[in-house]
């Protein structure tokens, strides 16, 4: 059968593809065109830094040269190991325009799973902030590749870690052409960011997005979050995760201004809000019960709407109130690394707001319609790939297609197969339709557990907690946090004869795991299981909320 482009047609007789009808679709464009149309507007607040966008692209050309002059290529992967700090954002522009490729590390990781993933991508240059020098001295001993390492001071708020290399950062930006002619990508298909998942029954996988992806993403993002003409947005959310959910991309296209936020903590978070006024933030739960439950001298009254992006689990409705109540409009979110961050939205009617509080809860639960940029968003049965039902009741796994899908796992052709198995991108994650085309998600096939907007693998922990020499049998579930919105609990039986405190699973997870994946309480009881032996998790899922 042949496919649309197979067949000849008359109005394609002359007309194909030359540099004056197509170029190659790029985020990266974004900044050029706000550098030219707003050159002096604020692009980057840090502390007491201001930058311009003509400085924010200058800086990143003279990244983009340094880079090149180092080696760093079409394909060749750069790493940072960076908070939420201008270095990341001009990392998001520099690296690509080499050709090169950004691998924005978690800095919540421990040294063993950073040194697999610079081992992995096989790291050529290593960008890293003072504050991680322990973990990154760690990681850099065990991992096998040896990057070129370049360490950043933060001025604005000083650090006392080592330097790992030679160079500094400035005097490495120094040395770049800030009128460098960068490399606009040959296709735009090629790869332009590299991001980990959470590793579940084994390492982490490499997820390879592409230039199209993060062009696209940005235009959905300022749909999505109601983005006007320069608006004004404070980093809370991490820029490593899906990178910052192509965020540093997206307020180019809107000549937006960057607040940069080294720790995600209330005071900072208010003063930032108040003082630069704020227009738009985004955040896991953890981001919100920061900020509602913090000390009355910590909080400022804010007098305008802040648009509040947030994941993971829906808050709930008093939490929602109280967003309201302090001066945010909430909207909530989902998707994966592999989709490039938020791929569905929660698009809120007005009429609901007219409804019971139980009702608009129960609207508010449910994950929501596709972005604009994602061409498809099903709930299907895995094994025949039929939509299921949409009664809101029976259960079949969420899949998506289209331009904001991953090109795939690197070095990885089993699970990219898997994941694009019937030609879509398999989420792994269990819901349902309703009849008006919203979906909700209501278990996770992979058992994770989101604490804090970071994914956390029940195996990983049952794995670690199967090595200690008292346990016999353990299952960890997702307990209901308000903090965290979720957070692990462990059900643990004893071997015969033997005994422990939680307090000691807990001291033992903390010595193989990193501190945030590791159980907040444990439980030592039997564990339900099947006649075939298979534990019944959704039975400790009920278990767990009585914790």
């Amino acid at each position: 059968m042949s496919s649309p482009s197979d067949i000849a047609h008359p109005f394609d007789d002359h007309l194909g593809q030359n540099p004056a009808n197509y170029q190659p679709l790029t985020p990266l464009s974004l900044l050029a065109r706000a550098a030219h149309v707003w050159p002096e507007h604020t692009a980057v607040i840090h502390g007491g830094l201001r930058r311009s966008y003509a400085e924010l692209y200058d800086r990143s050309r003279r990244l983009a040269s340094a880079l090149s002059a180092a080696g760093i290529g079409v394909g060749d992967v750069v790493s940072v190991m960076l908070p939420n700090i201008p270095p990341m954002l001009e990392a998001h522009y520099g690296v690509p325009m080499t050709g090169g490729v950004l691998h924005a590390m978690n800095t919540r990781l421990d040294a063993a799973i950073v040194a697999f993933q610079l081992d992995h991508a096989q790291a050529k240059v290593l960008i890293t902030d003072r504050e991680f020098a322990p973990l990154m001295r760690e990681a850099l001993a065990l991992a096998r590749v040896r990057p070129l390492v370049i360490d950043y001071d933060d001025l604005e708020f000083p650090q006392s870690g080592d330097r790992l290399g030679t160079i500094d950062y400035e005097a490495f930006l120094a040395s770049g052409d800030p009128a460098f002619v960068w490399r606009k990508p040959a296709d735009e298909w090629e790869a332009i960011g590299l991001n980990y998942t959470s590793g579940t029954t084994g390492n982490p996988k490499g997820v390879v997005v592409h230039h199209r992806g993060a062009y696209l993403m940005c235009y959905a993002n300022v749909i999505a979050a109601g983005m006007a003409r320069h608006p004004v947005y404070l980093w809370t959310l991490p820029m490593f995760h899906c990178n910052g959910w192509a965020f540093p991309w997206t307020l180019s296209a809107v000549g937006g201004t960057h607040v940069c936020l080294r720790w995600v903590r209330a005071k900072p978070i208010y003063d930032a809000i108040v003082e630069h006024r704020v227009t738009h933030m985004c955040g896991a739960p953890i981001v919100m019960a920061t900020m509602l439950n913090a000390p009355d001298a910590e909080k400022r009254a804010i007098a305008h709407k802040v648009e509040f992006v947030t994941a993971g689990a829906a808050p709930p409705e008093a939490v929602l109130a109280r967003m309201a109540e302090a001066g945010f409009n909430v909207t909530h979110v989902y998707g994966l690394t592999e989709v490039y961050g938020p791929s569905v939205v929660n698009e809120w009617k007005a009429e609901w707001d007219a409804l019971e509080p139980s009702r608009r809860a129960q609207l508010k639960a449910r994950q929501g319609v596709a972005y604009t940029a994602l061409d498809g968003l099903s709930v299907m049965d895995p094994t025949t790939m039929t939509p299921v039902p949409a009664d809101g009741e029976t259960m079949g796994e969420v899949m998506m297609r289209g331009n904001i899908v991953m090109k795939g796992y690197l070095k990885n052709k089993a699970a990219t197969d898997e994941a694009f198995a019937g030609g879509w991108f398999h989420t792994g994650d269990l819901g349902v339709m309703y009849p008006d085309g919203y979906i909700q998600l209501k278990d996770r096939s992979k058992d994770i557990i989101i604490s804090g907007g970071e994914n956390i693998s029940s195996i990983e922990v049952e794995d670690v907690l199967y090595k200690h020499p008292a346990v016999a049998h353990c299952a960890v579930v997702a307990r209901p946090d308000e903090k965290w919105g979720e957070t692990p609990c462990a059900f643990v039986e004893l071997k015969a004869g033997a005994a422990a405190t939680p307090d000691e699973i807990i001291d033992w997870c903390r010595e193989h795991l990193a501190r945030f994946k590791c159980p907040r309480h444990v439980v030592f009881a039997e564990i339900p299981k099947t006649s075939t032996g298979k534990i019944q998790k959704f039975q400790l899922r009920e278990m767990a909320k009585a914790v």
